[in-house]
């Protein structure tokens, strides 16, 4: 493997370039975890992983449950797979807790605290019931626990007892009323959500990540997932032969052993959402972007808050997108002059993103 195709290989690993995949359980199970902060974004994120995706297929997975959101690391929301929910948390909530940890003491939120707020909780979700936000808000209230107080930024306390509750394993997603969010009990929601020891539980998540996110480094993991390099040095020992490593330009990345190197010289555009796990999940992203660009992009944050256009795994630009009543303009900012083929693969990708929403596209630069 050389520099110029760990893009492509990432490619075909987040199975960007090729997919069987038919369910977003699929996609995420496979990714170990997608970030889903931006919801209506992160589900173009699995669809573009996914064959013959539609908006409305993966919005009824969620409803249904097969696919779970809740936070669980950097701290962020993610997708998760019901089966994989409570091992996960197990393993990255306290990270994510000790992150908060003076977030907590600045809302005055301590155990004492959050034993009474889950105990709350608990008892108005169960039989099933599927609260929002504000509904579990209206809980703390009536059991005398304070949403807001006196101290700057305090209005984010229901926000963090909430996701205390979710890193706790209490709660998760529900299904969504309307366009509202609401939470459930999470061993009502996912019945079957397995538990792994520690040990196993640090393999199986470095083994996921390297297969799908690979090559990758270990500084990228520790990024990805909060935990420490002495985490990802201790999993990668327990994972032996089953991930493979190379050395290119001074660093050592990682990938699954299982996987073939790829050599695929069509040419291929995708519109990635904000915050897809394609830009998002690694640490050092120098190898999907020419440098010859960052002064067009300010920061690698730029692309990271907006959405990138992609040729052959290098971002090559910007695009948004407005929904109009019969249609969705796509509008482009590349950073170049794009060859004609080159801007017929964007021009295709925009298409697939209106063939996913169900709409006809307008594109215009």
């Amino acid at each position: 493997m050389m520099m110029f195709n760990i893009a492509v290989q990432r490619l075909h690993n987040q199975r960007l370039l090729r997919t069987q995949f038919q369910a977003p359980g699929e996609v995420v199970a496979w990714m170990g975890a997608v970030q889903a902060q931006e919801y209506a974004f992160a589900k173009w994120a699995l669809g573009l992983r996914m064959a013959n995706a539609m908006d409305t297929v993966i919005e009824q997975a969620f409803n249904e449950g097969t696919i779970l959101r809740t936070h669980l690391m950097r701290p962020t929301w993610h997708f998760v797979a019901p089966a994989d929910i409570r091992w996960m948390l197990e393993l990255t909530g306290p990270r994510v807790n000790a992150f908060n940890a003076f977030k907590y003491r600045q809302l005055e939120l301590d155990d004492a605290l959050f034993k009474r707020s889950h105990a709350a909780i608990v008892k108005a979700l169960q039989g099933g019931k599927q609260l929002t936000r504000a509904e579990l808000r209206e809980v703390l209230q009536r059991a005398g626990i304070a949403t807001t107080g006196i101290t700057p930024g305090s209005e984010h306390r229901t926000s963090h007892i909430l996701m205390r509750a979710e890193l706790d394993g209490v709660i998760c997603s529900g299904p969504r009323r309307g366009k509202q969010f609401t939470y459930m009990l999470l061993e009502e929601r996912a019945p079957h959500a397995k538990t792994l020891p520690r040990d196993e539980a640090l393999a199986e998540l470095i083994r996921r990540y390297f297969a799908s996110h690979g090559p990758a480094t270990m500084r990228d993991f520790a990024w990805w997932s909060g935990l420490t390099m002495a985490d990802v040095k201790a999993g990668l020992a327990m994972l032996g032969s089953r991930l493979s490593q190379e050395m290119i330009d001074g660093q050592t990345y990682w990938f699954s052993s299982a996987t073939p190197p790829v050599h695929d010289k069509t040419i291929t555009a995708h519109l990635l959402p904000v915050l897809d796990e394609y830009t998002v999940a690694y640490k050092d992203r120098s190898a999907v972007l020419d440098t010859r660009y960052t002064k067009q992009i300010g920061s690698w944050n730029e692309i990271l808050i907006d959405h990138a256009i992609t040729v052959n795994g290098q971002v090559v630009g910007m695009w948004q997108r407005t929904l109009k009543k019969d249609a969705v303009v796509v509008t482009f900012n590349p950073f170049t002059t794009l060859a004609v083929a080159e801007q017929q693969a964007v021009a295709a990708a925009a298409r697939r993103y209106g063939d996913f929403l169900g709409m006809p596209v307008v594109y215009e630069e």
